[in-house]
Order: structure tokens, then sequence, then C-alpha cells
């Protein structure tokens, strides 16, 4: 017997399927499946995705929104100030707390992966270790990646090093870096041969911080192409935000595209955070941050968006929705037209699945019954409502059910109730 059967779904290629999940997995997806079911869902022609995959986050500093207090220059470089003023308060406790919180919301939301950084420049290794408990707890319902990250600077740091290999000692996934926060242009080199060693040593993925200023000499996504190159770490490589390639000259910008298609480097820029945390220095015009999305998209490159931050030092806004993070991205990326809108929704899903190797990921007999349904027809309109997740489904089981938003009208003549997925513009 089925233990879940969907019926009357949408795919985001348009098919009109049913799907039937056994044992946690997809067993079947056909146009009408007539076989018994313990459970049944009608999607009423609504739109199911593979779940939602944050592949940038900062869950130790979620939810800390104010503490000591808020970034009132809303820079990168006053978050970061922020952040080291609280990270003495931090206790494994509230740590553990906040992130808990955090994950209640994103399964609500349909955010089933993250991609979580984690500051390994404390000897406590404190964020670590509760983040490492945070994901044995959430395991049953959220895949968690934690990236070692040195946010002070793999050298500029004194101990950042020993603290980075004993994160990676300790069960940590990813070896992070960042090297633009280092003291020279030099030493930021030297920081992305070492950790590509370090990554290529342990076989591990390696996703960066990669460059994340307005700075168009910062290039240090070279240097990370170059040693992926060298140690035959293709497609296990993340450049995330590249902001400076908003900045660099297009001959240059040109010749380093095609450098990491070879080398097959993923992409994740961040649109809310990008927008948001760069050009502060700028006058007018102000630059909108955000790397060259359709450029790498036209090379072949896989892209990602993530979300990076919610109510914490560098971004006082979010709730964990992975479309909004979307529509950022084509806002800023002048990226309006049908075939780029329902990309983004690719960003949020199928590409980030790819950039962090998950297993089991989509919507195909065989892989994992892990699904969300949306109050929306298409992937278009998706991320036009911000479609209210009607369904959240994890290894065949709903773990989370949100109503339909409909709103009624008191209106003579007119509709009683609307329902924005009934207004698609009609030929």
């Amino acid at each position: 017997m089925i233990d879940l059967l969907v019926k009357n779904a949408v795919l985001a290629d348009g098919r009109k399927v049913d799907i039937a999940c056994v044992g946690g997995r997809i067993a079947e997806v056909s146009p009408s499946i007539t076989a018994d079911a313990r459970e049944t869902i009608d999607a009423k022609g609504y739109l199911v995705l593979p779940p939602f995959i944050d592949a940038h986050f900062h869950m130790d500093a979620t939810l800390s929104l104010g503490m000591p207090r808020y970034n009132q220059s809303g820079t990168l470089l006053e978050g970061i100030r922020l952040w080291g003023e609280l990270k003495p308060q931090l206790t494994h406790e509230a740590v553990i707390e906040r992130a808990m919180r955090y994950c209640d919301l994103a399964v609500s939301q349909g955010l089933l992966a993250i991609r979580t950084h984690v500051d390994v420049c404390d000897d406590r290794l404190l964020c670590v270790e509760a983040l490492i408990e945070v994901r044995k707890r959430i395991k049953p319902y959220i895949d968690l990646q934690l990236v070692a990250f040195p946010q002070d600077g793999f050298y500029r740091d004194p101990n950042a090093k020993k603290n980075l290999l004993r994160a990676l000692d300790l069960g940590v996934d990813v070896v992070g870096g960042i090297p633009h926060g280092e003291r020279t242009m030099a030493d930021g080199a030297r920081s992305m041969t070492e950790l590509c060693e370090i990554a290529a040593e342990r076989g591990l993925l390696v996703d960066i911080h990669c460059d994340e200023t307005d700075d168009p000499l910062s290039r240090h996504v070279e240097t990370l192409v170059y040693e992926t190159q060298r140690l035959g770490l293709q497609g296990r490589v993340v450049g995330s935000h590249l902001t400076s390639m908003h900045s660099m000259d297009n001959y240059y910008a040109s010749k380093l595209i095609g450098l990491m298609a070879e080398a097959r480097l993923h992409a994740t820029p961040n649109p809310l955070i990008n927008i948001t945390l760069q050009g502060r220095h700028d006058t007018y015009p102000k630059r909108r941050g955000m790397t060259r999305v359709p450029e790498l998209r036209a090379a072949g490159i896989n892209v990602s968006f993530g979300h990076d931050c919610v109510m914490d030092p560098w971004y006082p806004l979010g709730q964990g929705d992975m479309l909004e993070a979307a529509s950022m991205g084509i806002h800023v990326g002048l990226m309006t037209n049908q075939e780029q809108m329902a990309w983004a929704v690719d960003a949020v899903t199928v590409n980030p699945a790819k950039a962090m190797q998950l297993e089991g990921y989509g919507l195909e007999k065989g892989c994992n019954a892990d699904f969300v349904v949306l109050q929306a027809k298409s992937p278009v309109e998706a991320l036009r409502l911000k479609a209210n997740r009607l369904k959240v489904v994890k290894r065949g089981k709903v773990i989370a059910e949100t109503p339909e938003r409909v709103a009624a009208l008191h209106l003579d003549g007119r509709p009683k109730t609307v329902n924005g997925a009934d207004y698609a513009p009609r030929g």
C-alpha cells in the first residue's frame, strides 16, 4: 500500500501528475495513480517543488538582532565588529535555542536543507559545538551542512588555523575562508592555497566567502579557481558572494568567468544581503553589488541564491523565505523574462542541491519523498506571490502545513473571495 499519495499536482515543467510515496521515497510519478493510500493529499492543481535549499547562511548569528546593539551604518564592517562584540557573551544554550527557533521557521517555509557557515575564530569553538548539536537534533527534518568559517581571517586571527582544523576534526563538513579579510592581498591568496589543500587532503568540499567587497581589484576568486584546478577539486568548490565582480572591468570579468567555468566552480550570490551591504560607500550612482548572474549562467556555471542572514548584525529583516531571496535576485539582476524567472526558482532548489551534493534530492522515482505543495500554479507565480506553503513533506510525512491564503471581499457586484493564484493574465 502507498503511504502518501499526492493527487492533481503540477510540476515545475508543467506536467500534471500524481506522486506516490512508499517507505520515505517516491515510488511513482505519473499522470494518474489509483492505488490505495494511507493518506491522500489533493494538490488541487497547485505546484509541487522539491524542498527549498539555502546554500549560504549564518545560523550561529541568526535571530541575534540588537545584541549587543544595532548596526547603525548598515555596513558589512560594522556588522563584523558587532559580531565580535557579541561572541564573548554567547552561551552554548543560547546559540542552540536561537538556531532551533530558526529551524522551526525554516520548516514552515519548506526550507529543508541549509548550508551554514560557523565562526571558528573563538578558542572555545562554542558555536561549532552548538551547531553540531543542532545538526543532530534536526536531522530528521533538515539537512544541515556546516562550514568551518574563519570570520576574522585564516591568517589574521592567530588561532584560526588551529581552530579550523579542530572544527573539522569535530565533524564540520566543509572548508570555508574569507581571503579579502586578510591583512594583505598576498595573505588572501595564500589562504586560498592552504585552505584548498586542507580540503583536498581530507576529501571535503570548499565554500569560500570570496571577494565580498566593492573593490574591483579584489580578485581572490582567480586564485580559488587556480587551486581548484591544481588540486583536482573541480565541482567541489563554491565561490560565495563574488560581489567584486560587479565592479570589475568587463574584459577581466569575461576572462575570469571563463576560468570559473573551466574549473566547474559553483557560485552563490546572496541577493538580499549583497544589495543591502554593498555600495554603502557610494554617493550616486550607487552600485547594486550583486555578482554577474546572467553572465555566469551563460557560461554554464551552476548558480544558487543564498539568504545569508536573518535578523542578525548584518541584516535586520528576513523570514527564511527562499522565494524572497530569489525575487530580489531577479530584480537586482534585471532577469524578468519568463525563462529567467523560472530559473530563479531552480536557484533555490535544484542548483544548490548540486553544489551541496545532496543525495536523493528531486521529484523522480527513487528520490527521497521530500517536497512542498505551494499555493501557486507555476514557478513564476510562486515567485510573484511568495506562495503559501500548503504542505511540507519530509520522507513521505507532512511536517508543516498552512491554510490557503484567501481574502474575503465585501463589495457589491464583485467576487466574494480573492485567491492570488487565480489572477494570472487571461488571454
